[in-house]
């Protein structure tokens, strides 16, 4: 039995298209990724984000990110 094969692309965007509806757009993007190198030297790229930094800093800035992004659940300023 012979069929007409699909170009890739079609391919690919049929599965993405499934993915999406049966995990979810989230779910789906996080199942892609894992499939995915990156780019880029990220040691090298740290060695100079944080350089000047110490992890009781960078732990004081996270906190204060979260303070300032999360929702006010109990009503209190």
């Amino acid at each position: 039995m012979m069929t007409d094969t699909k170009p890739l692309i079609e391919i690919n965007q049929q599965a993405i298209s499934l993915l999406y509806k049966e995990l979810g757009v989230v779910d789906a993007v996080r199942f892609l990724k894992q499939f995915t190198q990156g780019y880029g030297n990220y040691t090298k790229e740290r060695e100079v984000l944080f350089a000047n930094h110490s992890l009781d800093t960078i732990v004081n800035e996270i906190k204060n990110m979260r303070k300032m992004t999360q929702p006010n659940i109990h009503g209190r300023t």
